[in-house]
C-alpha cells in the first residue's frame, strides 16, 4: 500500500534521513524504532508532504505522491496523528473532531463525529470540554480519533504513549490493535518498543537516518542485539 523508495530528507547541511527504503501492505501494522534522532519522525513528515525530499520517492497504492500537495494527500486515505498530540486545546472536543473533518459537509461531519465517539466513550462524556482540560491520555485518544474522521485507509501514528503513565499507555496501544484488527493500515513510530513489537507485524530498525534492521516483529522481539540496545532492564 506504501512504497518508499531511497528517501532522502536533509536540514541544511544535515543528512536526517539518508536513502531509505521500505514498505507497508495493507492491513498491516508496521513499526519503525530508533533512537531520539534516527529519523523517523522526519520520514513520517516525509510522507505526509509536510518536509521536501532531497531525493527518493513515496507512492501510495502504486501512485506516486510527489506532486500531489499536503491538504490533498487526505483525500487520498492518508492521516495522521503527529508527535505531542497538537490538540486544539482551546477548542472542545467536538469541535476539535470537527476540524478534523472539515474536508466532509457538516452532516457528514457530526455523522462521523459520532460514530468516532463511539470508540472512544471517554470523549463523548466530554465532547464540550476544553481539550486543553483533558488529562495527557485523553489528549492523546482525541488526537487519534481526530486523525480517523476522514476514515483513513492508512493512519500514521507518531509516538502516540509518550508522556503517558503505563496505565494509559496500555489503553492506547488497546486502540491502536483494534484500528488494526477492524482493517486500518498503520504505520507507527514508537519509543517504547516492548509494546510497539507486541502489536506489529513487521519492524524496521533506525540510527541515524538509516535502516539498520528489519523483519517480523516477533523476530525483532527475539533479537538479543534489539533486547540489548531497546528493551534492556527496563522493558520499554
Amino acid at each position: 500500500m506504501l512504497a518508499v523508495s531511497d528517501l532522502q530528507v536533509s536540514y541544511g547541511p544535515v543528512a536526517a534521513v539518508k536513502g531509505i527504503s521500505f514498505d507497508v501492505a495493507k492491513g498491516e501494522l508496521v513499526t519503525i524504532i530508533g533512537a531520539n534522532g534516527a529519523g523517523k519522525t522526519t520520514t513520517l513528515n516525509a510522507i505526509m508532504g509536510l518536509v521536501p525530499l532531497v531525493g527518493g520517492s513515496i507512492a501510495l497504492d502504486g501512485s506516486s505522491l510527489a506532486k500531489v500537495p499536503v491538504e490533498s494527500r487526505i483525500g487520498l486515505g492518508l492521516s495522521y496523528s503527529p508527535e505531542g498530540r497538537r490538540v486544539f486545546r482551546s477548542l472542545s472536543v467536538i469541535d476539535n473532531l470537527r476540524a478534523g473533518g472539515n474536508t466532509m459537509s457538516r452532516g457528514q461531519t457530526e455523522e462521523r463525529a459520532d460514530a468516532v465517539m463511539s470508540q472512544f466513550p471517554t470523549l463523548r462524556e466530554r465532547r464540550f470540554q476544553d481539550a486543553g482540560t483533558l488529562s495527557g491520555g485523553e489528549q492523546q485518544m482525541l488526537a487519534i480519533a481526530r486523525a480517523l474522521m476522514v476514515e483513513p485507509n492508512f493512519l500514521i501514528l507518531d509516538e502516540p504513549s509518550l508522556g503517558l503513565a503505563p496505565k494509559i499507555v496500555s489503553k492506547v496501544f488497546e486502540i491502536i490493535d483494534e484500528l488494526r484488527q477492524s482493517g486500518v493500515t498503520i504505520l507507527l513510530v514508537e519509543q517504547n518498543v516492548k509494546k510497539s513489537l507486541s502489536v506489529a507485524d513487521r519492524a524496521y530498525v533506525m540510527e541515524l537516518g538509516t535502516i539498520v534492521k528489519s523483519g517480523k516483529a516477533s523476530d525483532l522481539a527475539d533479537d538479543p542485539e534489539i533486547h540489548d540496545s531497546y528493551l534492556g532492564a527496563t522493558g520499554n
